[in-house]
């Protein structure tokens, strides 16, 4: 590029920078002044209203020329002039401080379990003679729900009672004689009786245990054995859940772990049912933080009294808190310096700039830490052109509905 137009678009560049300083800078035209620019270049440039008493004919202002006219001293209509001068009031839009909350409000997904669950397996060992129940069937504690064979163990109980009977008999005859050799039989009689005893008792215990029968009351599972099957200690026979109620366990981030309690009322939402809502409480807290996931895990109980849920079905769980509370402003209010974070707030008709930290950002409000109260008024529009301790006027006071001009005035972001 030639040395001309680089000269030229230097000169634009410079010229372009002074136009924006004289346009966006309150108090630039004084300074044009004081270096001798002249009246009427800088009526061209400069902002309507911002004219600061332009001088009139022989250096003089035309503001005191007016007022030597009407008879006024300089002094009098210095209202006038201050607002169309370089320290003229800024017009703003305002908005009210709000009150919001964090921390109030807790969403979490959980699973539900049976508030008791038990897998039945048979005591002992043997071929299966009957299935008392079936998928689906509600049992209640003590029931029979399935059958071992057991003709040897009852041949075995009925032997042990006959053995029994005879040790009776020869205990009664012998403690009826007073010799002493018959104390001594009697004696003997007396153990052999104990013992038959203790052996009817073994052989009636093995016995009931070819019976299997409900540890808690409960709907069974799906059987998945049938008559015939060989069974061991650990075949599984049938499993029951007790859904009279139902523990929903899930986590919860750390931040909440000061503030829920046991006993804490919660709602549950079933996710493949969205329109049903169970009410709830907490039913307990673990003791500790997951260190992986920094989460702690609670478990809550709700109702099923309609039999409605299942377990291991998902839950949407929602808890209330007190939450903490921060003052909350317009997104638009809030700025940025050397300093960090501030925002403008009026106060008296002038601007007070406020430093402020970002506590939670939402689509509409921004929570802050400051020392901002219920109601105070904060800048949101017309920001650019304020600064501290200079006059605002605020747009729809009675003080900021008409320009200089009698024109409606507009305030730039």
């Amino acid at each position: 590029m030639a040395f001309w137009k680089q000269l030229s678009l230097s000169f634009l560049v410079i010229a372009a920078g002074v136009l924006l300083w004289i346009w966006f800078v309150p108090g630039a035209d004084g300074v044009l002044r004081r270096i001798g620019v002249p009246e009427g270049m800088i009526a061209l440039v400069a902002p309507v209203g911002r004219e600061s008493s332009t001088a009139g004919a022989g250096g003089q202002p035309a503001g005191s020329a007016q007022q030597q006219a009407q008879g006024q001293t300089p002094g009098q209509g210095q209202g006038a002039g201050n607002r169309r001068g370089g320290a003229a009031a800024t017009l703003v839009v305002v908005q009210a401080v709000t009150i919001g909350k964090v921390n109030d409000r807790l969403s979490a997904l959980g699973t539900g379990d049976a508030i008791q669950s038990v897998t039945v397996m048979p005591q002992v060992s043997g071929t299966l003679a009957e299935i008392a129940i079936k998928s689906g069937d509600r049992v209640e504690k003590g029931q029979v729900i399935a059958r071992l064979e057991s003709e040897e163990q009852r041949i075995a109980r009925d032997q042990a009672q006959v053995v029994l009977k005879s040790a009776t008999e020869k205990s009664e005859l012998y403690s009826n004689l007073k010799s002493a050799v018959s104390r001594i039989d009697a004696f003997d009689a007396a153990i052999a009786l104990e013992a038959a005893e203790l052996a009817l008792a073994s052989a009636d215990l093995e016995f009931k245990r070819r019976e299997i029968v409900a540890p808690i009351t409960g709907v069974a599972g799906i059987v998945t054995v049938n008559p015939g099957d060989n069974v061991t200690t650990s075949t599984a026979i049938a499993t029951l859940d007790d859904r009279s109620e139902l523990l929903v366990d899930f986590w919860v981030p750390e931040r909440f772990a000061p503030v829920v309690k046991v006993g804490q009322p919660l709602t549950a939402t079933p996710v493949a049912r969205p329109g049903k809502l169970y009410e709830g409480s907490v039913e307990a807290v673990d003791n500790r933080i997951d260190e992986a996931s920094r989460t702690l895990r609670i478990r809550a109980r709700i109702g099923n009294d309609n039999d409605d849920l299942r377990a291991g079905m998902a839950f949407t769980v929602e808890m209330s808190f007190d939450g903490e509370r921060y003052p909350a402003v317009d997104p638009l209010s809030v700025q940025w310096d050397s300093d960090g974070s501030f925002v403008w707030r009026v106060t008296d008709g002038k601007a007070e700039k406020v430093a402020v930290r970002i506590v939670q950002r939402n689509p509409d409000a921004v929570l802050v830490e400051a020392e901002l109260a219920e109601g105070d008024r904060v800048v949101t529009e017309g920001i650019q052109r304020v600064r501290a301790g200079r006059p605002v006027e605020v747009l729809g006071d009675e003080a900021g509905k008409k320009s200089v001009d009698g024109e409606k005035p507009v305030a730039s972001r």
